[in-house]
């Protein structure tokens, strides 16, 4: 595939992204936006449970789900159409203006539970836009060489997120209530702007820029046709659309369910999924640090295939501690497979398409894959953890061996 981002001038001195002030900027507004996300998720919960039942505060939560789904692949093409990084700026700003206008309410009144439903619907209209947006920026900052370790660090910031976020929003409902972490999560939005105001980005040359003047139908379908014509990313799609539909169910239902059976309660939750982000966070780090894993294509297959083992090993084990060992493992796998998923994808695509292509890849995650929750649910109330955790790792392992099968993943280089 013929690049077509503008190459620099000869005399640029290539520095590793750790030192690269232009992804180090995008690395602190996508980390600012992930932890204000984080925060933002908390309070909504907090405010919905307070306002109304645990089922009604479910369905709030939930609301923004559809949209996403829905919409994501539309967010692509407006990504494409118009530059990843106006449409994340556009994204962050709707987001600080309604949790910092969520806040002032709460100041006054408490809201009801249709405003903060309206709210989660707002946020999955803007997910469906910043997701595949924020995707598509990492070739636009940084050389291609770097894409690797990038998608690294962005990795180890999602994790930061998950992990700060939460005690954060809780320390600021705890201190001022909901309105005052609905504040934070606003704050966090408002400090990513300047950082992403702040990036240079590199253009599309002309034959990309020719591909961005179509109709929004028509520019949908040129970039499934591209992603399905593709020897890598086609393949691709398939590979983590399996793995995450066996890896998200037993990590999210089951976990809460094995738990509850083992007697490890809500602490012993906490310790799994501990385990599980410190495993993942070293994958990340590991990428980050070396920036280039040989033979990617198959290392990404053959972790995914033994990873499988692990997620079936968790439903098996007695014992807290051994089951937090195993965590570790699914971490270290499944946080490996995923980064290097990542890296591919963005090695790989014509960055022309890559908005379209991070969102067929998001939609797989975000949107399809959480379809499983209540089928994992009803599918453990039937035949118990053991089988359930059994054939979701057979569905993982099927991932991992489709993409040893297939030639152009498992021949997958990343650039160094």
């Amino acid at each position: 595939m013929t690049a077509t981002v503008a190459a620099p001038a000869p005399t640029a001195v290539a520095r590793p992204a750790h030192r690269d002030p232009q992804v180090l900027r995008w690395l602190g507004a996508y980390t600012a936006s992930t932890l204000g996300d984080s925060v933002y998720h908390l309070a909504l919960s907090w405010a919905a449970v307070r306002g109304g039942t645990p089922a009604e505060a479910g369905l709030v939560m939930a609301t923004s789900a559809v949209p996403r789904a829905l919409l994501m692949l539309g967010g692509g093409v407006v990504a494409d159409r118009f530059g990843p990084r106006r449409v994340v700026m556009a994204s962050d700003t709707v987001r600080c203006l309604i949790v910092l206008g969520v806040a002032a309410l709460v100041l006054v009144t408490a809201p009801t539970l249709w405003t903060l439903a309206g709210v989660a619907l707002v946020f999955g209209i803007v997910d469906a836009l910043f997701l595949p947006a924020v995707g598509a920026l990492p070739p636009r900052i940084a050389p291609h060489d770097q894409l690797a370790r990038v998608q690294g660090m962005r990795g180890l910031a999602s994790r930061s997120g998950a992990v700060v976020g939460a005690p954060l929003g809780g320390l600021a409902v705890a201190l001022g209530g909901p309105g005052a972490a609905f504040a934070v999560a606003g704050a966090l939005f408002a400090l990513s702007l300047p950082l992403l105001l702040a990036l240079r980005i590199r253009p599309l040359t002309g034959e990309a820029q020719k591909r961005r003047h179509g109709t929004a139908s028509g520019d949908l379908v040129d970039g499934l046709r591209y992603l399905r014509g593709h020897r890598v990313l086609g393949p691709l799609m398939i590979v983590i659309a399996l793995s995450d539909l066996g890896f998200v169910g037993p990590l999210n239902v089951g976990l809460v369910l094995l738990a509850d059976q083992r007697g490890w309660g809500a602490s012993g939750i906490g310790w799994v999924l501990a385990a599980f982000g410190v495993g993942a966070g070293g994958a990340s780090l590991l990428l980050s640090v070396k920036g280039r894993v040989p033979r990617a294509g198959a290392v990404l297959g053959w972790t995914m295939t033994v990873g499988a083992l692990s997620i079936g090993a968790l439903a098996f084990v007695p014992r807290l501690p051994a089951a937090v060992g195993v965590a570790l493992s699914i971490g270290l796998f499944a946080g490996l497979s995923g980064a290097l998923a990542g890296a591919l994808v963005q090695t790989e695509c014509d960055p022309a398409y890559l908005g379209r292509v991070s969102a067929v890849s998001s939609l797989m995650s975000l949107g399809l894959a959480p379809l499983s929750f209540p089928l994992t649910g009803a599918a453990i109330g039937l035949w118990g953890v053991g089988p359930v955790f059994t054939v979701s790792a057979a569905v993982c392992a099927l991932a991992g061996v489709y993409g040893l099968a297939s030639r152009g993943v498992r021949r997958a280089e990343l650039p160094g």
